[in-house]
């Protein structure tokens, strides 16, 4: 099996759950370099839209019904070199859990004080204003 080119990848949708006052996190069951923790995330299906898969993650992962909002921006991410798309998204129901225990083995709601404590490094410029925003930062 040949490697692929992170460009030749399908886009990476990420949904930005914010609640409460908090945003929802989730703790991959095997770390990729630096990074556990992250927003609920997962590959753009063909046909799909970026929002749409956001929305379709985050119940997949976590359980958890939630609309999209808006997108946030795009990216290429600086260190996995995949194609992002990041989704305000807001709950509609239901309670996030881990429900996909084969990649996942946590959720949390984290504070805009404690989001450094789950993310080690910058966030995406956007992502980071609308939580800034959002979260009371």
């Amino acid at each position: 099996m040949t490697e692929q080119n992170p460009e030749q990848l399908p886009a990476v949708a990420v949904a930005i759950v914010v609640k409460d006052g908090r945003v929802l996190m989730v703790r991959r069951r095997v770390a990729e370099g630096e990074l556990s923790w992250q927003f609920p995330a997962g590959e753009v299906e063909p046909n799909e839209s970026p929002e749409a898969a956001a929305v379709r993650e985050t119940a997949e992962e976590t359980g958890l019904h939630v609309a999209a909002a808006r997108l946030l921006g795009e990216r290429v991410h600086p260190q996995s070199g995949r194609r992002m798309a990041y989704t305000a998204c807001e709950v509609v129901g239901g309670t996030a859990m881990v429900v996909d225990s084969d990649e996942l083995d946590r959720v949390v709601w984290a504070s805009h004080a404690e989001l450094a404590e789950y993310v080690p490094f910058p966030l995406f410029p956007p992502v980071q204003e609308y939580l800034d925003g959002t979260l009371g930062g």
